[in-house]
């Protein structure tokens, strides 16, 4: 099947005795069983309304196997637990999502878990960091809030042939537009928080990847209860339904937005993997099918005065925290997202007080371009 129909059909249970065309919420905590083996409980991810929603991401990815979670943080940490045990040695991207890279260096080290950040996202910078207990790595593409790529093939390959386990957040890439198991990644994670639900209205998250490693995480998911309620799980069901048609509208106004942007006077640059001025431009277009994601960053030439001028006078966009929604929203990654950075730290990641990351919606584009151009001619 493709994409589309996917987000309609896969996983989808049908309940005879009722004919309805979706899959019934069974709200229940406790389950009759015959044996041990037949025993359902939400915390061991195995009821019907999770498992229908797990089959139906790992189709859109062309994975085995995946687990749905509270959140896109505990699909992270539970991953990497599942994987890593004291001893082990974790290099990641240092631009990545701003919760990941704090729960990595608070946490890891704390359990005997080592971790270097990678200033590049080259092989040969990932290949610098490897020591003798060096057990996986972990990337981003495009990463949060840049929007900067790695070649994801190339990582594959530099992992499997070190005996890496790779990871990937693929969060801002969605199934729809990359599918890194395709291209030899080991675990993909999703913030489902973000697309996959993508109504600003639910917290989620997922892993996927084998059916042998699915299990090794599973073990610490378990342990951990980092689950999703039935209610939610099925919400989730009902918005990856139309996943395919909202962000590919979203890639579409985000591609018309970039250009425009790129054009003001105001505007110092703008990052989004659409436009040819990207340095990974030909990254995207290798890996990236039907479009290049509805993120994009820019960074604002004023001061002070002229952020809070510029934000004011915004009508239709609003300033809020989290992002893949219908809706358009704006947040200032140095405010938010990676604010427990240290400053030198976001200095040489390139985040200024002026960057601005815009999370594109379902609107009109010419509406959103309206919207961002009258405030920021203001400045």
């Amino acid at each position: 099947m493709k994409k589309s129909t996917q987000c309609v059909h896969s996983g989808t249970y049908f309940d005879e005795k009722s004919g309805g065309v979706n899959t019934p919420i069974f709200t229940s905590t406790a389950y009759t069983y015959n044996d041990a083996a037949s025993i359902s409980y939400p915390r061991y991810f195995n009821t019907i309304n999770q498992e229908v929603v797990a089959q139906k991401i790992a189709a859109l990815e062309r994975g085995e196997a995946a687990l749905i979670f509270s959140s896109g943080m505990a699909a992270t940490m539970t991953a990497l637990l599942g994987v890593l045990e004291a001893g082990d040695h974790l290099i990641l991207q240092n631009d990545i999502y701003g919760g990941t890279h704090y729960a990595v260096s608070e946490q890891l080290s704390k359990i005997g878990i080592e971790s270097t950040f990678v200033e590049g996202r080259k092989v040969e910078d990932f290949e610098k960091a490897i020591k003798p207990n060096s057990k996986a790595i972990f990337i981003e593409t495009p990463s949060n809030p840049l929007l900067l790529l790695v070649d994801i093939a190339e990582m594959a390959n530099f992992a499997k042939e070190n005996n890496l386990i790779s990871v990937i957040d693929n969060t801002f890439g969605t199934p729809i537009f990359q599918n890194p198991l395709r291209l030899g990644i080991d675990i993909v994670i999703h913030s489902g928080t973000k697309y996959l639900a993508g109504h600003s209205d639910l917290s989620c998250g997922a892993v996927v990847t084998s059916q042998k490693m699915i299990e090794k995480i599973h073990h610490v998911a378990f342990n951990f209860g980092g689950n999703l309620d039935s209610m939610a799980t099925s919400l989730l069901e009902r918005s990856l339904k139309t996943l395919a048609i909202r962000v590919k509208t979203q890639a579409q106004n985000a591609q018309k937005i970039a250009e425009t942007l790129q054009k003001l006077p105001q505007i110092k640059k703008v990052f989004y993997p659409g436009l040819e001025s990207h340095p990974d431009h030909e990254i995207a277009k290798k890996q990236m099918k039907d479009g290049f994601g509805a993120m994009l960053s820019f960074e604002l030439d004023t001061d002070a005065e002229g952020r809070a001028k510029f934000v004011r006078h915004l009508e239709l966009i609003c300033k809020a925290l989290s992002l893949g929604g219908v809706e358009s929203t704006l947040t200032e990654p140095s405010l938010t997202s990676h604010s427990k950075i240290p400053a030198d730290m976001r200095k040489r990641m390139g985040i200024t007080d002026n960057l601005y990351r815009l999370s594109v919606g379902i609107e009109d584009a010419d509406d959103l371009i309206e919207d961002l151009t009258n405030a920021i001619q203001t400045l």
